[in-house]
């Protein structure tokens, strides 16, 4: 199943719920801009509280932020992480 997500989520066989929580957290990570009501109901549709959306939001985000302050830092990759 990892090895399914990691070569493309979209055809890994996840569930209607995780597949709409990894179009959102995709949106908000390219184009966050573009998110309008319509992005955060279709998460409600699938079952995500408030609560699960604002979570949802905030590690998405907080991911992007570390990732910007690693690379403005020029932090290096662990030597674990395989570059392929």
């Amino acid at each position: 199943m990892l090895a399914r997500i990691e070569s493309d989520w979209r055809t890994a066989g996840l569930s209607a719920k995780r597949i709409s929580m990894l179009e959102y957290v995709e949106a908000l990570t390219r184009s966050p801009t573009e998110l309008t009501e319509s992005n955060i109901g279709a998460l409600r549709e699938v079952g995500f509280t408030d609560r699960d959306i604002h979570d949802i939001c905030e590690v998405t985000a907080y991911y992007a932020y570390v990732n910007r302050i690693a690379d403005g830092l020029g932090v290096s990759l662990e030597t674990w992480i395989d570059d392929d």
